[in-house]
């Protein structure tokens, strides 16, 4: 937009200028201060024009000299002391500070401050650093000397363009929108934000009766044209809001404002918490709660209520929607008080607790008191969150004595050590959050909170299960995810039949009994270990009988947290459906029965008894398998099976590791029917296959037989690694010429979709393919050939065009053998060798 490009143009020119040390970016809120700066900001980072820090600083309002000092040592990486002195700390960001050129941006500025109250050095021509401050406010830098760029209000066309971009072109097709249109974009006053948010709320109306109104609803919205007040973006924006087509969705909206300011929340978080608050309602399941939880933040996103975070799966709401979302729940009933990332040290006074409130958050701060006789009458609270309050020690007795709503109680991460007893007093109270309590050691008895639902204790310090959690008759969620839980005694979580969700995280030593499981037909989602491979199988075929959940992460055997470690790269928390065996004795006495919808499976030191496969059923949902230091591995799969089915296991699977396997002779074992000397095989096994690694199995001799290549198989595959593999002679080898019967027919194979090539000290390794075998691999763009001195012969063909040489995909060739080695290697086409010559990056072996 040309506005804002001359904006940035201006602010770029002073950033650049040696005589501009201090800039004001100044304007109304939502005209695009921020957007504009954050621009500079990437460009700052992304060009080499000398800044030694460039640093980006978001200003609490109201001002905190504590914060603010501390985020910007944090982000210059300096130490500061342990002093609570706002000049002795100032002296330790100024002197380190006097050392670096660096450009700092502070952001939503409100009040006034001194850069010496602060500890930031005044930049000068002599330090050539800069320091640029948006803000609201016109008066807040006045007393500073510097360089003002006021953003303005869009112009009409490139409001109307903004419009049309975020509402989307196709309705300039509808007849007779183009007048309410301006109209509609007229009233947006040039205001950015504004022009964002409501054109989502109008994103897919295509009924012109529903412009027309929405048109007028914005037209009274907006009554005063008072300029500069917080009131012209508020209104506006506040339409959108009374534009969500549910109540539902407006609260899971004012919901978000109780974050700290531009913080990223989790998609995941928000849901459950919206679940226990009854926001999301009702349903049959907690998937489908979870599916309209996930629809409403969709919705508010696509009405760009919210915003997309760039962490993954986190959303943030915009400082200026965050303050009409506060500014809606200051007043009236059901009000909220949020005082949330201010960075306070002392719980707010007693007269400001009043009895109107809903909810309070007081999240992310440095409370580490409440006062004895502290008993704030709330007599409506629903929602209190205490969570970050990492200093926060003890509660008092009588502080709950007049919440008697209270529903949802949040005191994660803090360090409280003992709960009150009054807590028990809560008959309403449905969801009780102390995840990461860690010095927690001691709970009251919880029998008398029979609406509890939700019940987080994931990190907490108890050494036993809470007395009276059989009790708990509508619990539906419980994390007893606590490192020193030792005991789980047996007869408690059999008798929550409403439980949804079970967690117990296997890294943690107390085993999670099947028979106390297998009971609760409501179970969606399940994370626990057990001891025994025979138990965990038992549970399995018992689980058969009842409705199997849908989410469920099981780990069996070990106990070792230093071995534990291993099993961290074996992590996907995308596939919701995981078994992990760990230092497991598998054979014909304790019978390996698994879940046959498994997505993942990782088997690791475990010791199988007898040279079997170790895939006895059909799998047809395995898409990643991992295999490490495993005794007894002679195959992984293997045709001798009776079963028709047998080698259809591996049809979906899409990533398969193995791993030092001393044992492993075949990856596939072919069989030769009675009837036939050809071997069996079946065509499709390892269709949809993407990624094989393969490392340190010294008896495995050859990866593949070349029967596999000749279906469907491997069609799909993109990476091969294969490395220290010491005994093996073929990659890929032809049965046939095991028998004599060398065949003198040209065998041709396509492998697609292939892009990584990488064999490592494959020191026997003799051939790839057989003589006459070529393989077409038009999509390789990385071959790594380390130590394999006895490889003669490369049968790739790269892909040509009219059969002339032409730049294949290849744009990386690795060799780590001597040069004389390259020389003679035979290729399947011999301009492929000159084409890929630039590209090689060769090494003595």
């Amino acid at each position: 937009m040309v506005g804002e490009v001359n904006v940035k143009e201006k602010i770029w020119e002073y950033l650049m200028s040696h005589e501009v040390g201090i800039i004001r970016v100044c304007g109304i809120g939502g005209v695009s201060k921020t957007t504009v700066m954050k621009h500079i900001h990437n460009e700052l980072l992304n060009k080499a024009i000398g800044f030694e820090k460039v640093v980006w600083v978001t200003v609490s309002h109201p001002l905190n000299v504590f914060r603010l000092q501390d985020d910007i040592a944090r982000a210059m990486n300096i130490s500061l002391s342990d002093w609570r002195d706002e000049l002795h700390w100032a002296s330790r960001p100024m002197k380190a500070m006097k050392t670096v050129k660096y450009a700092l941006i502070l952001d939503d500025v409100w009040d006034k401050f001194t850069l010496h109250r602060t500890g930031i050095p005044e930049p000068t021509m002599e330090n050539v650093c800069k320091i640029v401050i948006t803000s609201r406010s016109i008066d807040v830098c006045n007393y500073l000397r510097c360089q003002i760029v006021k953003v303005p209000a869009l112009p009409e066309q490139e409001s109307l363009n903004l419009f049309l971009d975020k509402v989307g072109q196709y309705i300039l097709r509808i007849p007779n929108l183009e007048e309410i249109l301006k109209l509609m974009v007229a009233e947006c006053a040039g205001l950015s934000l504004a022009i964002v948010v409501i054109a989502g709320s109008m994103r897919g109306v295509e009924d012109i009766f529903e412009w027309r109104n929405a048109l007028h609803e914005l037209c009274q919205c907006v009554v005063d044209r008072e300029k500069d007040s917080e009131d012209e973006i508020f209104k506006r924006l506040k339409f959108s809001y009374d534009c969500l087509p549910n109540s539902s969705i407006q609260e899971g909206f004012l919901y978000c404002s109780l974050h700290p300011e531009d913080w990223m929340i989790r998609r995941q978080d928000l849901i459950e918490d919206r679940i226990c608050e009854g926001i999301v309602g009702k349903l049959e399941s907690r998937r489908e709660m979870h599916d309209k939880g996930n629809a409403i933040l969709n919705r508010l996103l696509n009405c760009c209520l919210l915003e997309k975070a760039y962490q993954k799966e986190c959303v943030k709401m915009h400082n200026v929607v965050r303050d009409m979302a506060l500014r809606i729940k200051s007043t009236g009933p059901g009000r909220f008080m949020v005082k949330a990332g201010m960075r306070l040290t002392e719980l707010l006074d007693e007269d400001e607790w009043n009895g109107d409130l809903n909810k309070v958050s007081l999240m992310k701060n440095e409370i580490s008191y409440i006062p004895q006789n502290m008993a704030p009458k709330c007599l409506m609270l629903s929602t209190l969150i205490l969570e970050g309050n990492k200093g926060l020690r003890q509660i008092s007795e009588c502080f709950f004595a007049h919440m008697p709503l209270l529903k949802f109680l949040d005191l994660s991460n803090t360090g409280i050590e003992v709960l009150p007893n009054s807590i028990c007093n809560l008959q309403y109270l449905t969801a009780l959050i102390l995840r990461g309590c860690w010095s927690l050691e001691q709970m009251p008895p919880l029998s008398k909170l029979k609406a509890l639902k939700k019940l987080d204790l994931d990190g907490a310090g108890l050494h036993e299960a809470p007395e009276g959690i059989e009790m708990l008759e509508n619990l539906e969620y419980l994390d007893l995810s606590c490192p020193n839980l030792r005991v789980l005694p047996g007869g408690k979580i059999n008798k929550l039949f409403r439980l949804q969700f079970l967690r117990k995280h296997r890294i943690f030593p107390t085993e999670i009994r099947g028979e106390e499981v297998v009971g609760l037909k409501m179970l969606e989602w399940f994370e626990g270990r057990f001891d025994w491979l025979k138990d965990y199988s038992s549970f399995v075929s018992k689980m058969n009988h009842f409705r199997r959940p849908s989410h469920y992460f099981s780990k069996v055997g070990g106990t070792n947290k230093d071995e534990e470690r291993h099993l961290c790269k074996f992590n996907n928390n995308d596939l919701p459906k995981r078994v992990i065996l760990f230092r497991c004795e598998i054979g014909e006495e304790d019978e390996l029965v698994l879940p046959d919808d498994l997505w993942d499976l990782r088997i690791q030191s475990c010791n199988v008894v007898g040279d079997i496969s170790i895939f006895q059923k059909d799998f047809t949902q395995l898409r990643t398998c991992g295999l490490e230091d495993c005794l007894g591995i002679g195959c992984v799969v293997s045709s001798s099976s009776s079963s028709s089915t047998s080698l259809t296991i591996m049809n979906n699977l899409e990533v398969l590791t193995l791993e030092r396997l001393p044992s492993l002779r075949d990856v596939v074992k072919v069989e030769k029917t009675r009837a036939s000397l050809a071997p069996t095989i079946c065509p499709h096994i390892f269709s949809n296959l993407k990624q094989l690694r393969v490392f340190y199995c010294s008896k495995l001799k050859k990866l593949f037989p070349c029967e596999l290549l000749q279906g469907q198989g491997l069609q799909n595959l993109e990476l091969i690694e294969v490395n220290n593999c010491w005994g093996m002679e073929e990659i890929i080898g032809w049965e046939e010429e095991e028998e004599g019967n060398q065949t003198t027919t040209r065998i041709l194979i396509t492998l697609p979709k292939l892009r990584i090539l990488e064999f490592q000290s494959l020191l026997e390794l003799k051939r790839i393919y057989p003589e006459r075998g070529v393989m077409v691999c038009e999509s390789l763009n990385s071959i790594k050939i380390w130590t394999c001195v006895k490889v003669k012969r490369i049968p790739l063909c790269l892909g040509r065009e009219n059969a002339q040489p032409s730049l294949p995909a290849v744009k990386s060739i690795s060799i780590l053998n001597r040069k004389e080695w390259w020389e003679s290697l035979e290729w399947e086409n011999p301009d492929d060798k000159i084409v890929l010559l630039p590209f090689l990056k060769s090494g003595k072996g």
